[in-house]
């Protein structure tokens, strides 16, 4: 199993980063765009438990691959998590926390992923899957810096 952790911290109210990162719509948003996120089923303006999203994603080499993720938490305003439920991944937890600080919002990203095909599968991750990872989180990162600052 493999573990990333990203803080970030932007100066803009709890109730606007709630607003913004509840909203499924926005994730296209935040994702670099040679993923190519493409929504192929509905997206609700608002996450709830249960509602499952499923996407067209090309997260390596152009090649297109289906990407279904299940919310299965959501506590308003504190926290969200949302599973892959088909995809590359063997498993996909992501958990999303938010807190209210001094000047803005503490945001706190978990994700525990693990690749599939055993010993092969930790040696790609390795390779290449890990900083495939950790660049989309950068990337996310400098864009919302780019929207709404940063403390």
């Amino acid at each position: 199993m493999h573990y990333l952790k990203s803080i970030q911290k932007l100066p803009i109210s709890l109730d606007d980063a709630w607003n913004f990162f509840s909203n499924p719509n926005n994730l296209k948003l935040i994702t670099p765009p040679e993923m190519t996120l493409i929504p192929v089923s509905e997206v609700p303006e608002k996450m709830y438990p249960g509602v499952l999203f499923k996407y067209k994603v090309k997260p390596v080499a152009g090649i297109p691959l289906t990407w279904v993720t299940k919310i299965t938490h959501v506590q308003d305003k504190q926290y969200f998590i949302d599973e892959q439920l088909v995809g590359p991944y063997s498993i996909w937890h992501h958990e999303h926390h938010f807190k209210a600080i001094k000047g803005g919002v503490e945001m706190t990203d978990i994700l525990w992923y693990q690749v599939p095909f055993g010993p092969l599968g930790k040696l790609v991750n390795s390779i290449f899957i890990k900083k495939k990872v950790k660049d989309i989180f950068e990337y996310r990162t400098k864009v919302l810096i780019d929207m709404f600052g940063e403390i």
